[in-house]
């Protein structure tokens, strides 16, 4: 289910600007209209540790789902991604806040958006939730970097921009 959330109380974009260098070079646009995808899911017996809950690192695991989910809800798929155009999208940068344990068999919504893109980074946020109570269990996000089949750095092609809210700037 794809929706569109409020602009945030500032602009739709966002400047991030470094000291050095002129203004028309220093400053890169981030996107910062937020659309969200939601992925509902039960929890595996084999997610789950001794205590009976979930064991931390499946909650990075969610955020991949999440994360690929909202790209099938876009219209792209990863694998299209890296076949099509040889661009792949590494993580630099992942955190989780845990605030409530889930546990075995119940219903989990990933909620997942595009916090700030640009043509050389993009950033996810999550929230994963119980289903039925809407109890946050955690939150994330993950920041990744656009990779060629050589894992260099390298430019999202124009034809995504649109899908991940990237702003066209001149070079």
């Amino acid at each position: 289910m794809f929706q569109r959330m409020e602009r945030n109380s500032l602009n739709r974009y966002h400047l991030d600007c470094s000291p050095i260098g002129p203004p028309e070079v220093r400053c890169c646009v981030y996107n910062t209209f937020v659309i969200s995808n939601q992925t509902t899911f039960r929890v595996r017996y084999a997610e789950t540790d001794q205590m009976g809950v979930v064991y931390y690192a499946n909650y990075l695991i969610w955020m991949e789902l999440g994360r690929v989910e909202y790209c099938r809800a876009a219209g792209i798929r990863y694998k299209d991604m890296e076949v099509d155009d040889g661009v792949r999208l590494a993580v630099v940068d992942a955190h989780c806040r845990y605030l409530y344990p889930a546990r075995y068999d119940e219903e989990i919504t990933v909620k997942t958006w595009i916090a700030r893109a640009n043509r050389r980074m993009i950033e996810f946020h999550y929230e994963m939730r119980e289903s039925e109570s809407a109890g946050t269990l955690a939150t994330g996000e993950t920041k990744h970097i656009f990779l060629g089949s050589g894992m260099k750095p390298v430019k999202l092609p124009e034809k995504y921009y649109d899908v991940f809210g990237v702003v066209k700037v001149p070079d």
